[in-house]
């Protein structure tokens, strides 16, 4: 009796350091993945991309209002299994210093978009911009793997540049609940106030693609003057036009205004107030949806890059001496200077049909 009573103790203390093991692994696994998670948010090179690449290369954008590939596509286009992350990075940083049509390994993108124009960023920009997206999954459209099955015949692999760490996946934000799809309609997991945000944050890159690529082609034939010149002819009639096209209501606002005809009003401005300090605090913005009898409105705010600084910088810094007397002859009450990159500039404001 005494060996047996012996012995159940035995085995229950066994069991019991069986079981002590089991709870110290699994909390070490947990911070492991959670450790791995954290490395990717605070990386500096996914704030980089998310205020610098996506004025262009916007992950959320539909496939028909993209005016530069997405950046889950140029990673596709430039790691294979036997690309280094040196040879990445290396790559990167020679074409956006340099951009050259013969650099690129992009033909079907210079055939759509043409060459990207020069950006004076520093090479520790570019190499972190390179680090992150080689070491990292990248926010994916929706649209994308139906669009590469349908230009190179066949989807994705899974060798190395698919895998978690150098991924191809959707990324945060990309999946079914914020998702743009085309970029107009619904999808979201979280009702129909959501699907409404989702539809007016379409019409707002839409007209963003619009106007961006404008902006781009006029940088590149005539110079920041000639981006401030098509600005004051034509940004309006653009945004106007885009409006009628999708029966809806667009404009851009803001609480210091280039154009008059652009000033927010005692509502707007307090939306810009609450965008400014989530954006300054350094949270994930989504739009705001004010539901109303038979029209909804949509807001989304208008932020900063380093881009948008060269007519929006400081004046003679980054907004330079001939930009500056543009402005000021074009734009007599501007306002619309003195910014630093990622900072609210204004708001987009989306009126349109609930029906829709």
């Amino acid at each position: 009796m005494k060996y047996l009573s012996f012995f159940t103790i035995l085995l229950m203390t066994l069991v019991s350091c069986k079981e002590a093991k089991k709870t110290e692994t699994k909390p070490l696994e947990t911070k492991v993945a959670n450790s791995s998670a954290d490395q990717e948010k605070i990386h500096p090179g996914k704030k980089i991309i998310e205020t610098e690449c996506y004025l262009c290369h916007n992950p959320k954008a539909s496939e028909v209002s993209m005016i530069a590939p997405p950046m889950v596509a140029i990673k596709k286009h430039y790691i294979d299994s036997t690309t280094t992350k040196e040879q990445f990075i290396e790559a990167i940083v020679g074409w956006i210093n340099d951009p050259q049509e013969e650099k690129s390994k992009m033909p079907g993108a210079l055939n759509r978009f043409g060459i990207m124009p020069y950006q004076p960023y520093p090479e520790e920009t570019i190499s972190l911009i390179a680090e992150y997206m080689y070491d990292y999954e990248i926010a994916q459209p929706e649209w994308f793997d139906e669009h590469f099955q349908r230009e190179h015949g066949r989807r994705m692999g899974k060798g190395k540049g698919m895998g978690k760490g150098k991924g191809m996946g959707k990324g945060k934000g990309m999946g079914k609940g914020k998702g743009m799809g085309n970029g107009m309609g619904p999808g979201s997991k979280h009702g129909l106030q959501t699907d409404y945000g989702d539809i007016g944050l379409g019409y707002a890159l839409a007209t963003k693609a619009a106007l961006g690529k404008n902006l781009m082609k006029a940088i590149q034939e005539k110079g920041t003057e000639g981006a401030v010149a098509f600005c004051n002819l034509r940004a309006i009639e653009l945004t106007d036009s885009i409006s009628v096209m999708n029966n809806a209501q667009i404009k851009r606002v803001s609480d210091k205004p280039r154009n008059p005809l652009n000033k927010a009003n005692k509502e707007e401005l307090g939306y810009i107030a609450t965008f400014k300090e989530q954006v300054a605090a350094g949270i994930e913005v989504d739009p705001v949806v004010v539901p109303g009898n038979e029209e909804v409105t949509v807001y989304y705010p208008i932020t900063t890059n380093t881009m948008c600084l060269q007519c929006h910088g400081k004046p003679n810094e980054q907004v330079k001496p001939a930009t500056m007397a543009t402005l000021r002859k074009l734009y007599p009450e501007d306002m619309a200077v003195g910014y630093n990159v990622n900072e609210v500039r204004g708001i987009w404001s989306v009126v349109f049909d609930k029906n829709k």
